[in-house]
């Protein structure tokens, strides 16, 4: 299984808030041979680490594409710079990120290009919180933990509410 992190939490121009424009980025997808199986509910989340930034808005997809890992997240990072996204400080404000978080069973360290599973995807809440509505019992191939079991050892000031996507 291939899951994608989707988050921002800048309005664009263009697509307005944060969650029309993170939904514009995800409807995108399969025009670059990335196919969207389904998505958890959208999640309203603070900053982590935290900062004085704008809430994100955040969910996470379950995809399928014959790209290989490392085409597969230069095509992300091709689709937020589309739609707004600029590199420069880490942990910044943005319109969209487009995280590439497990692609199968896959290990691969930065020496091969791309580190998987995703660094960071089991201290954050904004990301186990969605993925375990598509696959609670998903085991991180590098620690062994299931989704659930790594979502209860994050600290509970970590915040993920459900949006209410008819309200937003």
């Amino acid at each position: 299984m291939i899951f994608i992190g989707i988050g921002g939490n800048l309005a664009t121009a263009r697509h307005g808030p944060p969650l029309t424009t993170c939904a514009a980025a995800l409807a995108a997808l399969p025009r670059h041979d990335i196919v969207v199986v389904c998505r958890s509910r959208w999640y309203r989340s603070r900053p982590v680490p935290p900062s004085d930034q704008p809430p994100y808005v955040n969910a996470v997809a379950h995809v399928t594409t014959d790209l290989d890992p490392l085409r597969l997240l230069q095509t992300l990072h091709a689709v937020e710079a589309r739609f707004g996204r600029r590199r420069g400080v880490p942990n910044a404000a943005r319109p969209v990120d487009l995280d590439l978080l497990a692609y199968g069973a896959q290990i691969r360290d930065r020496d091969s290009g791309i580190v998987l599973p995703h660094p960071r995807m089991h201290q954050r809440r904004f990301v186990l919180q969605p993925l375990a509505e598509l696959a609670p019992s998903w085991r991180h191939p590098r620690l062994g933990l299931t989704t659930l079991e790594m979502l209860a050892q994050v600290p509970k000031d970590q915040v993920a509410e459900p949006l209410d996507e008819a309200a937003d």
